[in-house]
């Protein structure tokens, strides 16, 4: 290969898939990190269920995912393109705080959490450091995570309280998860006690406040 030709692979920019649900500050992030030299914005998502079919479609490098959006969460998300899209660097940029959601972001092979009040260049150089190897970790959000300790729930106790938000019916988690509706009581029970909630309606929001769900 030429130098000429090495220079021009070197070159490329860094592809970048932005997810947020609010139109406007998604339109600014991408605006804004396009000015970068060396990166371009290949794919703009408004949805959570979107991610995972545009990731695979456009392979970007890296995956700027918000947390909380409409029909699934970056989270889950995530998961998906570790084992799907193992190539691709996942960048979380959240605006809520809850220490849960740092340690779920790690479990799912996130290689950086920031706060969406930092500036854009912090997010550029965060792209950077990720796609270097490096995790990067907003020193808040690490030093609340690491304060309130990991979560007492189960992965089938989180998926109860979680299908359960919204006022479904015992009938329905257990519906919706293939479960007994017995086996649906007894997490529903172990979920209340290990979050000290008087019902499972106050265990979902502890839980969902925390970042456990």
């Amino acid at each position: 290969m030429t130098d000429d030709l090495v220079g021009a692979a070197a070159a490329e920019p860094v592809k970048i898939l932005l997810t947020e649900d609010q139109g406007m500050m998604r339109g600014a992030l991408a605006l804004l990190l396009d000015l970068e030299d060396d990166m371009t914005v290949v794919a703009q998502v408004a949805e959570g269920d979107q991610i995972v079919p545009v990731a695979l479609e456009v392979r970007p490098d890296v995956a700027v995912l918000d947390i909380e959006l409409p029909h699934r969460s970056g989270l889950d998300a995530a998961a998906d393109l570790r084992t799907q899209l193992p190539a691709c660097k996942v960048l979380i940029v959240t605006t809520f705080s809850r220490p849960g959601y740092l340690r779920r972001a790690m479990e799912v092979g996130a290689r950086g959490f920031l706060s969406k009040d930092g500036p854009v260049d912090q997010l550029a150089a965060s792209i950077r450091r990720v796609l270097s190897g490096e995790s990067v970790i907003d020193p808040t959000l690490a030093a609340a995570a690491l304060s309130a300790g990991p979560s007492p729930l189960t992965v089938r106790e989180r998926e109860v309280l979680a299908a359960g938000l919204g006022g479904a019916t015992v009938a329905d988690i257990a519906a919706k998860l293939w479960l007994s509706e017995s086996t649906v009581r007894n997490y529903l029970s172990s979920a209340i006690g290990k979050t000290g909630a008087r019902n499972r309606t106050e265990a979902a929001r502890i839980a969902d406040e925390r970042g456990w769900l």
